[in-house]
């Protein structure tokens, strides 16, 4: 789209003619007001009656000037977008003012000092205020040179199911009382790492520590750690449960420490600590029952160790896992 000089012409004319009209009028009336007490009263209402004609006039100008200045502003949008798709590099002139038309001769106000450099690029030194505020900064992610700190592609969300749960063969490799909780116990269990996990466990009405000595169960061993009683527990030793009774599950024949329960067809890794806010294991473990048949399952995916069966209960049928 081109855009017509002579438009802009136009308007530019027609706004000087209606700015001489206001000074016009703006003369005549303090001309009234100091030959106020001398002047005909019959003067004034012809002056004025003319003045007021102009000023409606200039006004009626004015209205059709704005609208042409949109008119225009519009095509100039339009000129230049066409431009920009079509690849032409604008560039943009300094706006005329009636500063810029001034006469030479007048004096240039002094151009303005340069403003000082963003704050990430001055110097500071090592150890000062501006240094670790930076500091800060990039903990935090924000904004560095105008642009967020990038750390990688943003990941996919995984599904909530039960591969997002590290279960885990363990070893009970000793147990003892909570020394300020009779109703707690304190097991040490190997689940294949280093060093064996502290947990503790509300068993001890259910199961004797004699039992729990040296037994082989499956640990939840991605929940984050949590101070019971003074103590933190890193892990959580997963049982069938009814309101009476509470029972460990079997891992099959040939089960060693550090051994991963699968479930076919959830094939995804588990997650480092689930973060409680998100609510995962809220959300599996309705899902985790044991079948008529003894069988652990998850919305009736057996528990699995590769290579070596199925995890069963002892006596218990029809019943949740937690």
């Amino acid at each position: 789209m081109v855009c017509d000089g002579t438009v802009v012409q136009r308007l530019e004319q027609r706004a000087r003619q209606a700015d001489e009209a206001i000074n016009i009028l703006k003369t005549q009336i303090q001309m009234l007001k100091q030959h106020a007490g001398t002047v005909p009263l019959q003067y004034h209402r012809e002056l004025l009656g003319g003045s007021y004609m102009y000023a409606i006039a200039c006004h009626c100008r004015r209205a059709e000037n704005e609208q042409l200045r949109l008119q225009v502003d519009d095509l100039k949008a339009k000129l230049t977008l066409a431009e920009i798709q079509n690849g032409v590099q604008q560039v943009y002139l300094p706006v005329r003012t009636a500063a810029t038309e001034a006469p030479a001769a007048q004096t240039a106000e002094p151009a303005p000092k340069p403003a000082d450099p963003k704050p990430e690029q001055k110097q500071v030194q090592k150890g000062g205020k501006a240094d670790k505020a930076a500091g800060k900064g990039e903990k935090k992610g924000e904004k560095i040179g105008g642009e967020k700190k990038k750390g990688g592609p943003p990941q996919e969300e995984k599904p909530v199911d039960v591969s997002r749960l590290d279960m885990r063969i363990g070893r009970i490799l000793s147990v003892k009382k909570h020394p300020d909780a009779d109703t707690l116990s304190v097991e040490e269990i190997d689940v294949g790492e280093a060093a064996p996990r502290t947990v503790v466990s509300g068993l001890v009405k259910h199961v004797s520590m004699e039992e729990m000595q040296d037994s082989i169960v499956i640990a939840m061993c991605n929940l984050k750690p949590a101070k019971m009683q003074g103590i933190t527990s890193q892990a959580m030793v997963m049982c069938v449960s009814s309101p009476e009774t509470v029972e460990f599950l079997d891992p099959p024949a040939g089960s060693q420490p550090g051994d991963r329960i699968t479930f076919e067809g959830y094939p995804g890794e588990p997650d480092p600590v689930l973060q409680p806010k998100k609510k995962v294991w809220e959300s599996v473990q309705p899902d985790l029952q044991v079948t008529s048949d003894k069988v652990a399952t998850y919305k009736g995916v057996p528990f699995t160790v590769a290579g070596k069966g199925v995890c069963t209960s002892k006596t218990m049928t029809n019943v949740g896992i937690k």
